[in-house]
């Protein structure tokens, strides 16, 4: 499978509970993190609910 490499933009202070559970569950731990994942459909749903913290680069 693809790779992607995700990297945290932007903070999650004052964001929804669930945003701040969805970077954590991702393996995100602080601003400009970044980790790699397969690009499952679990993986893009979870990117795609934090879209707006995140940046997304395929390996």
């Amino acid at each position: 499978m693809k790779k992607i490499k995700i990297t945290q933009i932007r903070s999650g202070i004052g964001r929804p509970a669930r945003q701040k559970r969805t970077l954590e569950a991702l393996g995100i731990k602080k601003m400009h993190h970044t980790v790699e994942h397969e690009a499952t459909p679990q993986i893009l749903g979870m990117v795609e609910k934090v879209r707006h913290l995140v940046s997304v680069e395929e390996i």
